[in-house]
């Protein structure tokens, strides 16, 4: 009967509507809904899943809670501010107010080192990054068109750029054996795949600092990237949401900091997309930004935002914080000194059961190399592994590929999600999955150090159930699936 009702309802509906093109079908997304169904809490779930595939920055908000303490005039539903409320909450230009233009630019450029300007007037609002993505992509490119994209990337891209407008992601792959570097060579053999196949490049998506690497840029691979856009005359699209993320050398460069060091380098090609999801942690706010250096651009995608606006109520408050140079300054420097010392924490305790990672310096997450676990190199037994990750050790981390990499075996784990009584728990979780199985190339303790080990860790977990599963013929861990490789 339900199967009847869809089919009909197929029928009844547009073919938007009711085709998978939201991607919700992704490991991705069965991870969150693990987590939705299974939630961990300290004291009423504690052998719960533990979120740890969201990339939300809640590090520093105790600052943020501390500045809208200190500024109730800013919020026109406070004491306060009340007697502005009239004026914000009637019918405003979808340009967005000036006061919030132009905070945005400045908060913009102090993230970026002052090392560049911005114009307020190019500043085009939207609900979001995935807003301003999508409406990039209406405005650059017509269904079947399509935008490269190198890999790993984010899986929102495949909703946010392709789902209602028609447009492709096309990949251009990179390699863990130079720490997946976007390359010219990667670039030309990408371009050169999809005109083969007869598909009209419109652009290329870059995400920088990188989501899920958290690497950023160099200098030289984003002049090399201007070079190839300018080359073949096609768009670039940079996503540069998690900017304010770099914790440690080397620094974030912008796209906009290299585009005059780039001879014959077409501004009207370039776009950038911003939001406050990231870097101030406010995804539930829904401020997205697209900044282009392209004047048709910026009227056509100003004329789109009436889809997607942000609230004025929410651009006051925003205007008001970011206006504030002493907090803008406090916190980026806070949070840059919170991220390092969890990413340090989270990866130290990888290592100590030898699991590494990619050398990163920014974003909210770490790209993990669990390849010595797989006894096959295939996606299969990459997913099989995640599937134990997310039902026996309680942890929701995603697979690589979820994110399009070309090689099995990585994962994305983020960690600024959650407090640090949490984030033991789940390096506990790990420590235990880990030791629980003999691994080659690995110094793992010994079942009587183990057991003294154990005893030490007060890991967040029911032993009894998980101990009998593990130690049953039918377990996963007495798989070769999960030995090391040689």
């Amino acid at each position: 009967m339900g199967l009847v009702s869809e089919n009909y309802n197929k029928k009844l509906l547009s073919k938007i509507a009711t085709n998978d093109g939201h991607g919700e079908n992704s490991a991705y997304f069965d991870g969150w809904k693990a987590y939705e169904n299974d939630p961990f809490h300290p004291t009423q779930n504690p052998h719960g899943v533990i979120q740890m595939g969201l990339a939300e920055n809640q590090l520093c908000f105790d600052l943020i809670q501390e500045w809208i303490v200190n500024n109730p005039k800013a919020s026109i539903c406070t004491y306060e501010g009340v007697q502005d409320f009239q004026d914000i909450a009637i019918f405003q230009d979808y340009h967005g107010l000036p006061e919030f233009r132009k905070a945005v630019a400045r908060f913009m450029e102090k993230v970026r080192g002052d090392r560049v300007t911005f114009d307020p007037e190019r500043i085009v609002m939207s609900g979001g990054a995935t807003g301003a993505h999508e409406s990039l992509a209406f405005c650059l490119a017509d269904p079947g068109d399509a935008f490269l994209v190198p890999t790993p990337y984010y899986p929102g891209f495949d909703r946010d750029l392709r789902w209602r407008t028609g447009v492709q992601l096309f990949p251009v792959v990179c390699e863990s054996s130079n720490n997946f570097k976007v390359t010219k060579e990667a670039l030309e053999e990408a371009y050169k795949k999809a005109q083969e196949s007869n598909i009209k490049v419109k652009g290329l998506l870059i995400n920088n600092p990188s989501n899920p690497l958290g690497t950023i840029l160099d200098k030289e691979t984003l002049k090399d990237i201007l070079r190839f856009i300018n080359d073949k005359n096609i768009h670039l699209v940079c996503d540069e949401i998690y900017a304010a993320t770099a914790f440690s050398q080397p620094s974030f460069i912008s796209i906009s900091e290299v585009m005059s060091e780039v001879v014959g380098c077409n501004d009207d090609l370039v776009h950038i997309v911003y939001s406050l999801s990231k870097d101030l942690g406010f995804p539930g706010f829904r401020v997205g930004i697209i900044y282009s250096y392209n004047d048709v651009v910026v009227n056509i995608a100003r004329k789109m935002s009436s889809f997607g606006l942000v609230s004025t109520q929410t651009q006051r408050l925003i205007a008001s914080m970011l206006s504030d140079t002493i907090f803008v300054e406090n916190f980026i420097a806070k949070s840059a000194m919170k991220l390092s010392q969890r990413h340090d924490l989270f990866t130290k305790g990888l290592g100590q059961v030898g699991i590494t990672t990619l050398k990163s310096n920014a974003g909210l997450f770490i790209w993990m190399d669990l390849r010595r676990f797989l006894e096959k190199s295939t996606f299969d037994d990459e997913l099989k592994l995640w599937h134990i990750i997310i039902n026996k050790v309680k942890l929701n981390v995603s697979p690589g590929c979820s994110f399009h990499c070309s090689e099995p075996g990585w994962f994305r784990v983020c960690f600024a999600n959650m407090d640090d009584a949490t984030m033991q728990v789940a390096l506990k979780r790990i420590r235990h999955f880990v030791y629980l199985q003999p691994s080659k190339g690995v110094e793992v303790a010994t079942k009587k150090q183990y057991c003294r080990t154990r005893s030490k860790l007060e890991i967040s977990l029911s032993f009894r159930r998980l101990d009998d599963f593990m130690n049953s013929p039918h377990s996963p861990m007495s798989s070769p699936m999960v030995q090391a490789r040689n």
